[in-house]
């Protein structure tokens, strides 16, 4: 490794001065991506991809109680799962614009331990007909302004020829209405029946309900599926989330995202953000939409407190 004071180079002649410094005099090895690095940074044709977010330092964390009180226990008869609440939230409006309900155990538990308590042949009837209980709890607590998303396996819709239906009957008995609805899906699951997923698709998107791709970036479908249906919105992995103030990689491929979802009109939501730092970046970045631990915990079966972002006023 050497340094190299870029004080006393021009533009012309450090790229050069660094070839010449390699260990290789080939010029084949002229096109590696670390001179290619270099030679965009003297270049300085890509100053778009650097985001300046100021320092995380400057600001606090404000709790907003609920946006509605707290009724008694929510709780059927004979309930197979419990579901909580994690609003997705507009923090330059700070507005809630929809609560993800996240499916758990009927003791409270993570999603694998429900999963897990269903063979093979029960588990994606069970995930349809879990929504009954999610869109309950939307009218327990009184959902009017805001939309619900609920999760599906993609064969879900496959395997349950009435899955359309059905969501549709709950969602009317329910008080609810269709545009209220977002069915995220998962690209991590292979769709070994890709037409009839289409044609169940299509039919949900017919009715009103609106379609988002969750976990974008973890499996290998999700350019597929951005191709095949241009969901409402997409939702960034978490893992491409966690640190991307620090990650190169992670800070190119969300600003790709981010354009593609831009010209084709598609909400990006970043999900599991949890540090100040990766909301900056990401803000800075152009993403308008956010949900993790950062602004609010899951509530189970009610609606969470909110932490909103507020800078910190001089002395």
């Amino acid at each position: 490794m050497e340094l190299f004071d870029l004080r006393c180079y021009d533009k012309a002649s450090v790229l050069q001065a660094v070839l010449a410094k390699g260990t290789s005099q080939y010029a084949l090895t002229y096109d590696d991506r670390v001179l290619k690095f270099i030679r965009t940074f003297v270049a300085g044709n890509n100053k778009e991809a650097f985001i300046n977010t100021g320092s995380s330092s400057r600001w606090d964390l404000i709790q907003q109680p609920a946006v509605a009180p707290q009724k008694s226990r929510f709780m059927q008869k004979d309930q197979a799962c419990q579901f909580a609440l994690q609003p997705i939230v507009d923090v330059a409006n700070r507005e809630i614009i929809s609560f993800e309900a996240l499916i758990r155990s009927a003791e409270g538990g993570s999603p694998a331990t429900y999963f897990a308590s269903l063979s093979k042949d029960q588990l994606y009837q069970a995930d349809v007909e879990s929504k009954r209980t999610a869109f309950a709890l939307a009218k327990h607590i009184g959902l009017v302004n805001q939309t619900l998303s609920v999760n599906l396996l993609p064969m879900s819709l496959v395997m349950n020829k009435g899955a359309v239906d059905f969501l549709l009957e709950e969602i009317k008995f329910h008080g609810l209405v269709p545009e209220q609805v977002v069915v995220e899906v998962t690209e991590d699951e292979v769709i070994s029946r890709f037409d009839e997923f289409e044609i169940a698709i299509n039919q949900l998107r017919s009715a009103g309900i609106g379609l988002a791709i969750d976990d974008f970036g973890a499996g290998f479908a999700g350019l597929s599926l951005l191709a095949q249906f241009q969901p409402e919105k997409i939702k960034i992995d978490r893992n491409i989330i966690c640190d991307v103030h620090k990650s190169g990689p992670k800070q190119a491929i969300v600003q790709a995202m981010i354009k593609c979802c831009s010209l084709l009109e598609i909400s990006v939501i970043a999900e599991g953000v949890e540090k100040i730092e990766e909301w900056l970046w990401l803000e800075a970045a152009g993403i308008r939409y956010f949900q993790g631990f950062l602004f609010a915990r899951p509530q189970l079966n009610g609606l969470p407190a909110v932490n909103w972002p507020e800078k910190k006023k001089r002395a």
